[in-house]
């Protein structure tokens, strides 16, 4: 019988953030296959746990994460983690677990915090809807094309800055859209010196060069407003004979087909009565 992997979230800065159940995973699995193994032993330590340690990042090999799937397919239980938050939201996991499923050995989630969600949730953005971006990419032509779907975003977006590129990342941002268009700066979430921000670009842009960023970021973009669509005149009308034709006064059927499209009330009541549309 195989064993199971268990996608296990970890406190994104402050420790107290940890659950019961990801301890006594943690603690009952046969290995972990953690990001950086320096930084799970120090949380393995705080709690007392000496679970086997492996690595399992963002450039181990194909044969690294076979062979870890041979020792949960062997019957071994195996948590993956990251250095910070859920595994496979942009960090390592994701690999491992489509192996897993590829080989039909048994994935659980064994959910914890994530920078996306804790920022979307003090961020004061509209959040109903919003779209993960992570980090922008570095090479020229992949971060044009992802600023160019920015540009016209009219969710939410979220995205990750290392305190060294967030100037530079606001100044691209700014290029691309109006500098009036909104942001929060989310900084060292649940850490001693955690800190939100809400401005627009071109006050950002002022903030941080008076001020040296310091900390990881999450950005919280609002998105751009859509556009109405665009109706003529006699589109217009034609909405309103339809509302005539229903038994609606004209000047009633005039002023819903205004609130529709936008068209002036009486530019539609008169063409109604005068014929020229």
């Amino acid at each position: 019988m195989s064993g199971i992997l268990y996608v296990t979230g970890t406190p994104i800065g402050n420790l107290e953030d940890i659950t019961l159940r990801q301890l006594r995973i943690l603690e009952e699995v046969d290995f972990i296959a953690a990001e950086d193994t320096r930084v799970t032993r120090k949380l393995l330590t705080h709690f007392e746990i000496k679970t086997e340690l492996v690595s399992c990042h963002e450039h181990s090999s194909d044969s690294v994460l076979q062979h870890i799937a041979d020792r949960i397919q062997a019957g071994e239980n195996c948590a993956v983690v990251t250095d910070a938050g859920m595994p496979c939201i942009s960090d390592p996991g994701e690999e491992l677990v489509k192996i897993c499923y590829e080989r039909n050995l048994p994935v659980q989630a064994v959910p914890g915090p994530s920078a996306v969600i804790t920022a979307l949730a003090v961020s004061g953005a509209a959040v109903k809807q919003f779209v993960f971006y992570g980090f922008l990419p570095v090479e020229k032509k992949a971060r044009s094309e992802m600023l160019e779907q920015l540009k016209a975003e009219s969710r939410t977006a979220v995205l990750y800055e290392a305190p060294h590129k967030l100037c530079r990342t606001l100044e691209d941002l700014a290029k691309i859209s109006d500098t009036s268009r909104m942001l929060s700066l989310c900084r060292e979430l649940t850490k001693i010196h955690e800190e939100v921000l809400r401005m627009s670009l071109s006050e950002a842009l002022q903030y941080y060069t008076d001020n040296t960023p310091k900390g990881e970021y999450v950005l919280v973009l609002d998105g751009i407003p859509k556009q109405a669509e665009a109706f003529t005149l006699e589109e217009a009308v034609s909405l309103a004979e339809k509302y005539i034709s229903e038994h609606m006064s004209s000047s009633a059927a005039a002023k819903l087909a205004a609130k529709e499209t936008g068209i002036p009330k009486n530019q539609i009541y008169q063409a109604l009565h005068s014929g020229n549309v």
